[in-house]
Formats: C-alpha cells, sequence, structure tokens
C-alpha cells in the first residue's frame, strides 16, 4: 500500500495537512479492451473504466432481418397527421421492428439445425428407402417409422399444433386418438357410423369428427361432448386456432363457421359450388379456400356471402389444394398431371406448373416447404418447388392407397393414411428444428396448457377481422369517406330534422293549448331556421373550395392569345 499526496495547490481556508488516500491501481488490456481498476482500502469501492475498441451493437446481417421480416407493415401515410391511430400504429410498428431484430440477433442461440438427405455418387435419394433409414439413424429417431395396421379405412387423420398427438378416423366408424411419440393411447371408440373428417380443437383435450348426419365433439376419453345437429352430412372440418371457429364444408355445398366458446354459430350460408370435398385453410389470414368441379378454386370468410376471391386453377376438377405455413404459397392439383404453385398474395400469377406421372389426390406442404404430393398408392416428395427453381424428387414410398396425409410440425415425419391403415415416414429435413414453446409445445406439461388456453381465450380474435389482406384493417376505407364527403355537400338537399319539443308549465293561464301550441311552433321555426343558415354557410364554403380549385386548374393552362382578343369585353 502506497502513500498518495494531493499535490493540487492550496487554496485559502484549506488546511495545511496535505491529504491523504490509501490504494492501487490496476491496467490490463483483454481482447482490445482496457481495463482499469482502482481499489480503495478506506472506501470499498472498486471503479472500472472500460474502453472498447468497436463501440455500440454489432451489426445485424441485411438476410436474417429479411428472414424474420414480418411484411411491409402500416400505410402510416393513409392516416392523419395528428391523428391518435397514425401515433399508435407508428408505435406497434416500432416494436414490431424491434422484435424482429430480437429475432435475428438471437439465431445463433437456437440449439438445433435442419440437414438434408443426401445420395453419394450417381444415386438419387429417391432410392433411400424407410428400411435404410431407420438402420443409419439413432434409435429414438428410427422408433418415429412404424406402421398400423387397421381394419376400419379408409382412413382420415390429423396430428396436433404441437405435433405430439395424432388423431384417427376410420370410414367405418373407428376413431382413435394417441401420443404417436410414446406410443400411449388416449382413446379408441366405434362411433356406429361412417366418419368422413376427423379434426383437433384448441387443445388435445377436444376433437371433432364429421359422421354420418351430423357433427360430434369428444374429449380425449372418447366421451361425447355435443352434438352439432346444424352441420349436417359434412365432408370436410378444419379448426382456426387463434379464433375458436370450428369450419366445415358439407354435401350440399353449404359453408359453417361455429365459435366453440360459446357454442354459437357465426354464420352459414351455401356456397352455390356444389359438393364442398376439397378445403383447407390458409394459416396467415384464416381464410378457407375451397376447390371445386368446375376447376375453380374459391377464398371465403364468414364476414361474406360471395367469395373474396376466385381463381379459374384447372380445366378440370380440383382433387387437392393445400398453402404453406407462412401463407404464401398454394398448390393445387386436379384429374390431370398439371401441379400447379400459385402466388397467394397475387392470385392471378402462377409461380410454377409441374407434370407428374398421375393425378394427385393429396396435396401437403411441410414447414421447410417441402411438397408431398399423393398420386394413388405412391407418395412424392418434391424439393424448391416454392423457389421457382429446377425442381426435383426428393423421396418416393409406396404402399396402399393412400387418403391422407399430413406432416408433422417440429417433426421430419410424414403421416400419411390408407385404406388398410397408418404410416409413419421419416423425411430428413422436413419440420422446423427448434419450436417456439408458446406458440406450440410439445412438452407441455398440465399446468403449462391450462395456462396457454387461458391466455389464448383473452387473446381471441373477433370472427369479423377475418379478411384476405389482415393489414388493410387499420388503415382508412377511402369509398366511405369519400362518400361522407359527398353527403356534406348534398346537405341543402336532406330534409330537416324533426324537433321534438314541449313547453315547460307557466302559471296565470299561460299554459293553455293555444298558447303552447304557440310557443312550440316558434321554437321549431327558429330551430330549422338555424340549420339552413349553417347548412347554406357549410354548402358555400364547398362550393368556393371547388371554384378556387377549378380556377387554380385554368389558370394553369392557359390558351394562347389569339389575335382579335383585344376586341372581346375585359372581364372582370
Amino acid at each position: 500500500m502506497g502513500k498518495l499526496k494531493n499535490d493540487h495547490p492550496r487554496k485559502p481556508g484549506r488546511s495545511r495537512h496535505p491529504v491523504k488516500k490509501y490504494g492501487n491501481f490496476k491496467s490490463e488490456n483483454i481482447d482490445g479492451v482496457q481495463i482499469t481498476e482502482y481499489r480503495s482500502s478506506s472506501l470499498r469501492t472498486m471503479k472500472k473504466h472500460t474502453t472498447q475498441r468497436f463501440p455500440g451493437r454489432k451489426v445485424v446481417d441485411p438476410n436474417l432481418l429479411k428472414k424474420y421480416s414480418k411484411g411491409e407493415g402500416v400505410a402510416l401515410n393513409d392516416m392523419g397527421k395528428r391523428s391518435y391511430i397514425r401515433h399508435k400504429m407508428k408505435k406497434k410498428e416500432k416494436k414490431i421492428k424491434q422484435a424482429e431484430e430480437d429475432a435475428a440477433r438471437a439465431e445463433i442461440l437456437l440449439p438445433e439445425s435442419s440437414g438434408m438427405l443426401e445420395a453419394e455418387g450417381d444415386s438419387s435419394t429417391t432410392q433411400i428407402t424407410q428400411k435404410d433409414i431407420r438402420g443409419a439413424v439413432d434409435i429414438t429417431s428410427a422408433t418415429k417409422s412404424f406402421d398400423l395396421k387397421l381394419e376400419f379405412g379408409s382412413y382420415k387423420m390429423q396430428f396436433t399444433r404441437n405435433g405430439r398427438h395424432l388423431l384417427l378416423g376410420g370410414y367405418k366408424g373407428h376413431l382413435a386418438a394417441i401420443d404417436w411419440v410414446t406410443k400411449k393411447l388416449h382413446c379408441e371408440i366405434n362411433v356406429m357410423e361412417s366418419i368422413h373428417d376427423v379434426c383437433w380443437l384448441h387443445t388435445e383435450q377436444m376433437l371433432a369428427a364429421a359422421q354420418q348426419k351430423w357433427v360430434y365433439i369428444y374429449d380425449n376419453q372418447g366421451i361425447e361432448l355435443h352434438c352439432i345437429k346444424h352441420m349436417d352430412r359434412v365432408l370436410q372440418l378444419e379448426f382456426l386456432p387463434y379464433h375458436f371457429l370450428l369450419c366445415s364444408g358439407s354435401d350440399t355445398g353449404f359453408l359453417s363457421w361455429l365459435d366453440v366458446t360459446l357454442g354459437k354459430e357465426v354464420t352459414q350460408f351455401p356456397a352455390r359450388q356444389g359438393p364442398i370435398g376439397v378445403m383447407c385453410q390458409n394459416p396467415y389470414n384464416a381464410v378457407l379456400c375451397c376447390g371445386h368441379a368446375k376447376g375453380t378454386v374459391t377464398m371465403w370468410t364468414p364476414n361474406a356471402r360471395e367469395p373474396v376471391a376466385s381463381v379459374l386453377c384447372h380445366g378440370y376438377p380440383v382433387k387437392a389444394i393445400d398453402v404453406d405455413p407462412t401463407g404464401r404459397y398454394m398448390a393445387t392439383a386436379g384429374i390431370g398431371n398439371q401441379l400447379k404453385i400459385w402466388d397467394a398474395r397475387n392470385l392471378g400469377e402462377t409461380v410454377q406448373t409441374y407434370y407428374i406421372g398421375f393425378g394427385a389426390s393429396n396435396l401437403a406442404f411441410s414447414q421447410k416447404n417441402l411438397l408431398a404430393v399423393a398420386m394413388g398408392n405412391v407418395v412424392e416428395v418434391f424439393q424448391g418447388v416454392t423457389k421457382g427453381e429446377e425442381t426435383r424428387t426428393y423421396m418416393r414410398h409406396r404402399s396402399d392407397v393412400i387418403t391422407d396425409m399430413q406432416f408433422c410440425p417440429y417433426e421430419d415425419v410424414l403421416g400419411i393414411s390408407t385404406f388398410k391403415g397408418y404410416s409413419s415416414l421419416i423425411i430428413p429435413g422436413s419440420g422446423e428444428p427448434n419450436f417456439d414453446a408458446l406458440e406450440g409445445n410439445p412438452y407441455i406439461s398440465k399446468r403449462g396448457r391450462r395456462e396457454a388456453e387461458v391466455k389464448a381465450l383473452l387473446a381471441k380474435v373477433p370472427s369479423n377481422l377475418i379478411t384476405l389482406d389482415p393489414l388493410t384493417i387499420a388503415q382508412v376505407d377511402t369509398p366511405t369517406l369519400q362518400e361522407k364527403i359527398d353527403a356534406k355537400k348534398s346537405l341543402l338537399y336532406v330534409r330537416t330534422p324533426n324537433v321534438d319539443f314541449t313547453p315547460r308549465y307557466r302559471m296565470k293561464g299561460k299554459s293553455g293549448s293555444a298558447q303552447s301550441f304557440k310557443r312550440k311552433q316558434k321554437v321549431k321555426e327558429d330551430r330549422k331556421r338555424e340549420y339552413l343558415r349553417d347548412a347554406i354557410a357549410q354548402q358555400e364554403e364547398l362550393d368556393l373550395s371547388d371554384s378556387n380549385r377549378k380556377n387554380k386548374e385554368a389558370k394553369g393552362v392557359q390558351k394562347p392569345a389569339a389575335i382579335l382578343d383585344r376586341f372581346k369585353p375585359k372581364q372582370k
């Protein structure tokens, strides 16, 4: 410990004795950062001074920002300069940009990465069978490939949003729900009538089955909870998780939306396109996409009785349709050998057209934009169909006649249901390796599921907000605004409002019928006269603004002077 003397010059009033401090200094350079430390034995404090070679946060890669981008955002120029909505939306857009940047910075912390299957030499990945994959991967991954031999087909299937549970429904009445990872059976019943489609609801505790007559809702123990009789002869079922709506398309051509939180029917109307046997939802905007026998694909919302969009996709009946998880691309296939990829945001534009060997009966997009195409008893997985590149067959599998299929979320697994059961196929690189625990957690506990259900109910989106373009909700309705402006211009042609006036009671015989009538008429005439005076003033103001605008336009375009213009009378 050394003694430090105070070198300051003595000032009047300062003590003659020097100030003594006890301490030591320590300085070192670590990875380009100079750190100086001073430790005082009397105050027992420590101060650090850091000098960085590269100040500020690291610049985010623009490609990562583009990857996590949520779109262009709301057009703030359409709102008023001093509008409260403009200020609110500006703050919201700032938070969205910050979330995009944080997601791009946190990508380095993701524990898993996706990989693809590659072949050596002149061989192709289509020659690799499921048996070869099971022999090459670890035991845990090998157990994800299995077959179920069932006798009540044809079967329909669906995974939950977290990819943990599987629902199977056979045409002959077999209904089963299992945890396909642990192979634990939740329930297995026979409903004693045909099943046309099955669907999970907001959790794995409830499921819906479209049976021969009506739609039934069961719990995960197979106990019947509800019978929805106004949904009759249903062929297709879809559930909108953010709106809590159960949607159906029937054999009679009716579309229905049911709010499962209230048990109330939102709307039901005919599509007038024949039986609805091909239907899927767009995860981006919750719009229903239906394929019809005339080769068209129509898009429906519960707020309009007419389709919000209609596209002629093929010259023959549409047999399969699917939309990718981002809502950007739509794949359609029909009886012919054409497979088309459409831009779902610009429906008049075809991204790619492919020719396959046989008409596709089912289509399924994976989370990594792999497309599975079922053609009879063969399923082929294509790679790069949404990028406009040269498409090649990634994998091929042959089984019984395929009736339904779906990629399992957050797993490299493709589930296919057939006439004779169910098969689980390992497709490397098809699933998202890192799951969002707030969106879909495969390892969620009982308590966590309850909390997630309550939060989802609190954040429920009303059904009247379902539109083809969700970004138009916060923008200005220009046609309605123009109608209001036109209504103000026609104020003089509007009937004056009725005035309902009751005179107060007066003493000394001044509240007789004649006196009350006179006072009432005078008040009515005064109010009508005041209304007309204001209307005329507003009309003159509007006319004056229109005349000024026209004069400016006329002055801006002046005709060249002619020779005989000097003989014309002067204009005031």
